[in-house]
């Protein structure tokens, strides 16, 4: 029928028809056409991306963290490789990390500003490194985070301004350490922690542990969790299990110090000693001047005295009318 109908057309006019028609039939294929598939987000050079942010960086024998890491990272895996200090602000670019796995790198330290601009992170696992000490608030700024794994390094202490207050903190694992206590000040910044995993550390079983055995009591775990908690000193408590001490065995054990009395104690301390020293100097400088002045009025005495004698004619002066020694001169 379309046949018929350019029949009856002019030649010149079926043509431009015709031209018109395939000029719209072409833009129609090209209206529905498939799209691009997405683009992975930026991606560390040495890694792998893939949709979602998520970077694999693993098993690479990286040195360091990548520097070129963007915020469209929500997952970095850093794991097996050879990355042993972590410097301030390592991940300064990557503020939108949600996870976060080092293990079994060679870490040995930690600046207290490594993980400064992280404040959604959710997981961290730095496990199976060679960690032994942390500097004061290395995980403060990371106030969202849920999970944190510090198992497999050589912790022989964790001070609470190390961990500082996370709020949502609900698993810290800790097994495989050289913990022998865990300060009770830890355990009160974690609120919501449900999941402690201590196994494989040296516990010392005096009064040092008190808090630790009160948290195991108030948060009762599975018998295959509790009964791998043995202490290892002193040699009268040797493998017996935390959880077996109630309350009761610490009732000889005298509370220590509080934090901020300790604060307290040392601040006052080299006041009072200041108040005290300037007291004694404000006493001293008076009495000294006390004696001056009287040694100074005795001179004085001594030299009209002296005066009178050697000139018993001369007028008595006004201050030496009313004095003992003019009176036994007139006499």
């Amino acid at each position: 029928m379309r046949g018929s109908f350019f029949s009856r057309l002019p030649p010149q006019l079926s043509l431009l028809l015709l031209l018109s028609l395939r000029r719209v039939w072409t833009q129609e294929d090209i209206g529905t056409a498939p799209s691009k598939s997405p683009v992975a987000p930026e991606c560390p050079e040495a890694c792998s991306c893939s949709l979602g942010g998520k970077a694999n960086c693993s098993a690479l024998a990286l040195p360091a963290v990548p520097a070129d890491l963007s915020w469209q990272v929500r997952s970095l895996l850093l794991d097996h490789n050879r990355v042993s200090a972590l410097p301030p602000g390592a991940f300064a670019n990557a503020g939108a990390l949600l996870y976060l796995d080092l293990r079994e790198n060679r870490l040995r330290s930690v600046h207290a500003r490594a993980f400064w601009g992280l404040g959604v992170l959710q997981w961290l696992d730095l496990s199976s490194n060679q960690l032994e000490t942390l500097p004061p608030g290395t995980f403060a700024p990371l106030r969202a985070l849920s999970f944190l794994s510090l198992a497999g390094n050589r912790l022989a202490l964790l001070e609470p301004s190390i961990l500082g207050p996370l709020p949502l903190l609900r698993v810290l694992s800790l097994q495989d350490n050289s913990l022998s206590a865990i300060e009770a000040g830890l355990l009160n910044n974690l609120p919501a922690l449900d999941v402690l995993r201590l196994h494989g550390n040296p516990w010392t079983c005096n009064c040092a542990l008190r808090p630790l055995c009160t948290w195991l009591r108030k948060h009762p775990r599975p018998a295959s969790e509790t009964e791998t908690l043995l202490c290892v000193s002193p040699r009268l408590q040797t493998l017996s299990l935390l959880t077996a001490f109630p309350d009761a065995a610490f009732k000889q054990c005298t509370q220590s110090l509080a934090a901020r009395d300790l604060a307290v104690v040392y601040a006052l301390g080299p006041v009072s000693f200041l108040a005290s020293l300037a007291i004694c100097l404000a006493l001293g400088s008076v009495l000294t001047a006390c004696g001056a002045r009287r040694r100074r009025r005795r001179r004085t005495k001594v030299r009209h005295l002296l005066r009178r004698q050697l000139d018993p004619e001369g007028p008595p002066s006004l201050e030496d009318a009313g004095s003992p020694a003019t009176a036994a001169i007139q006499a």
